[in-house]
């Protein structure tokens, strides 16, 4: 897809140099990219809140109470 966007040259410059890619485009992808596995982390994250957790730490932590006495 063809796209005409303007994009300030200091930031574009930035972005190349901090990514170490070659090409605006490159640059660009790189960014969309990056945007989307962020989108999909923060719903993964949002999927998972509340699920919750039932279970006792404390016995986790000791042995004993596991019945692991050796």
């Amino acid at each position: 897809m063809r796209t005409n966007v303007d994009i300030d040259d200091d930031l574009m410059r930035e972005a190349m140099e901090a990514s170490g890619l070659p090409t605006k485009k490159a640059a660009i992808e790189a960014a969309l990219k990056e945007m989307i596995r962020r989108h999909a982390q923060r719903q993964a994250l949002d999927e998972l809140w509340g699920i919750g957790w039932d279970g006792d730490l404390e016995v986790m932590r000791d042995e004993t109470k596991l019945g692991k006495t050796g």
